[in-house]
């Protein structure tokens, strides 16, 4: 692959992912669909959309891999990422998502063994600072609810992202949104009380699954050929800045200097404990790197 269509795939990529936190809050708060609908749509949509990818470019009538352990930690990201963004913006929202996932697999390496380089243990030093200090009580801090929420979303996150194993990760994704999809569902009759689905929610929701995480995937898969694991961490670093600024421009939302200042430390942090990790006990693959 040429560096030019990498860098072209890694971007798309990028907009992507970011792109799922802007389509989820402005869902949430400008329709009137409910989360646990927009969950159900969102994964199913992704789960559909995967499947026809996986069915048509490697001739499979059903997509290998996965499993239902993963795919509970799918839904379980995918149910918090939405109920999270009840009450976030897309840009605080997908800033405490990153740090939660980052911070979950650091800590799953240190509980494994893995010992903290120097500049690993500032890094984590520093970023764990800069998510104390937006979190702190004050007026722009965060729904404490909508943050413990988004902090699930992420540690669930960093779970499926550990338990990814060497089997096409195309097709294990595609299998894990399909076993997530009847989860997704149930959680629909559960919160039914308070069902509510109108056409532009329900449309953001599959812009989501479908094009934001479905393609989304497909395309950051693409990506990773050829692309060092501690290249692909340190591109993901991107995603929430990518976020914050498309939330400003498209959706109008304020960007608070204690965001930003929190944001550049996070990432800083992030960005130092990434680039040092040396893992004890087995390798990232790229497709732990990309989820």
């Amino acid at each position: 692959m040429s560096p030019g269509r990498q860098i072209l795939l890694t971007v798309a990529a990028m907009v992507a992912f970011a792109a799922n936190s802007l389509l989820c809050r402005q869902a949430l708060a400008h329709t009137s669909i409910d989360a646990a609908s927009f969950t159900a749509i969102r994964l199913g949509s992704g789960a559909v959309v995967l499947w026809a990818v996986v069915t048509a470019r490697q001739r499979v009538a059903w997509p290998g891999g996965g499993s239902w352990i993963s795919a509970a930690a799918l839904f379980a990201y995918a149910a918090c990422f939405s109920f999270a963004y009840e009450t976030l913006t897309a840009a605080t929202g997908a800033l405490l998502l990153f740090a939660a996932v980052q911070f979950s697999m650091i800590a799953f390496g240190f509980a494994s063994g893995t010992k903290l380089g120097r500049v690993q243990a500032v890094g984590f030093f520093v970023a764990a600072m800069g998510l104390v200090a937006l979190l702190l009580p004050g007026v722009a801090a965060p729904s404490p609810k909508g943050a413990l929420m988004m902090g699930a979303a992420g540690i669930a996150w960093g779970v499926y992202s550990l338990r990814s194993g060497s089997h096409d990760p195309a097709q294990t994704t595609a299998a894990n949104f399909i076993r997530a999809t009847p989860m997704a569902l149930g959680l629909m009759l559960l919160f039914a009380r308070d069902r509510s689905i109108d056409l532009p929610g329900a449309a953001f929701a599959v812009a989501s699954g479908a094009g934001a995480s479905g393609l989304g995937y497909v395309i950051w898969y693409a990506a990773l050929r050829g692309m060092p694991v501690t290249t692909a961490s340190i591109v993901q670093l991107s995603v929430p800045a990518i976020a914050a600024v498309l939330g400003v421009v498209l959706l109008g939302e304020a960007m608070s200097i204690r965001l930003a200042m929190a944001s550049a430390v996070i990432l800083t942090g992030i960005g130092l404990a990434a680039r040092k990790a040396r893992p004890a006990t087995r390798p990232v693959t790229n497709e732990q790197a990309s989820d």
